[in-house]
């Protein structure tokens, strides 16, 4: 009998909470609400959620803040939703370990197939790498099974998306990968609604590793540039 999963909906508008709730509980999963900062982080110490729906403004603290706080106790994937489609707070929740976000109005049957990709890659993080190899290119140091990077010499925290994303393009070194091939290999979407999503994880790999670890193709997606 396959295990009921948790997903913790933080949301303050309790239309909206209720909404994404419902269509959530429809999908199978089991749904506990709360509608601001101080109560998700006790919920999530209370009963440990298999994924969060993280609204970035809520009275008490921000999402960003929970968001902070959650993952420093222990990683979740989290999908966040925003009210305005702004770069510089969809960087930040990244960098504070959010591996998704959607800006409202939103599709509930999109949130919920996201959520679901959520918990794909989640697992697929937690099962046995296929080897042990370090993969190694230049200064640049991937080991899969411990699921670390170097650059250098220095570690860089990588989100579990932004590892993944890595280990795909370093698979394919110096291989143009399209953004929609990312989407389908990576997150597990069957369309290409999300492409600036794959951008926005570009954006902070390059923060972590350097710039000119990733070149961009225009109009086409990205390729890892290292010397083997």
């Amino acid at each position: 009998m396959e295990i009921e999963r948790r997903v913790l909906v933080v949301e303050d508008e309790r239309t909206i909470a209720e909404a994404v709730a419902a269509r959530l509980r429809a999908e199978g999963f089991a749904v506990e609400v709360a509608g601001d900062g101080p109560s998700a982080v006790e919920a999530a110490r209370r009963n440990p959620p298999d994924a969060i729906v993280l609204d970035v403004m809520l009275p008490g603290f921000d999402g960003l803040e929970v968001c902070r706080r959650i993952q420093a106790e222990r990683p979740v994937p989290i999908l966040m939703l925003t009210a305005r489609d702004d770069e510089t707070d969809l960087l930040v929740g990244l960098a504070v370990g959010a591996d998704d976000y959607m800006v409202k109005p939103f599709s509930m049957r999109e949130l919920a197939a996201r959520v679901h990709a959520l918990l794909r890659r989640a697992q697929k993080g937690q099962a046995p790498a296929r080897d042990d190899k370090i993969l190694r290119f230049g200064d640049l140091e991937i080991n899969q099974s411990e699921r670390r990077v170097q650059r250098a010499g220095v570690e860089a925290h990588l989100t579990p998306t932004e590892f993944d994303l890595l280990v795909h393009l370093a698979a394919h070194p110096r291989t143009v990968l399209p953004r929609e091939r990312l989407l389908a290999d990576v997150w597990g979407w069957a369309d290409a609604s999300g492409t600036r999503t794959v951008d926005s994880h570009i954006k902070g790999l390059r923060r972590k590793l350097g710039s000119d670890l990733i070149r961009t193709v225009h109009g086409v997606g990205y390729a890892l540039e290292v010397e083997k």
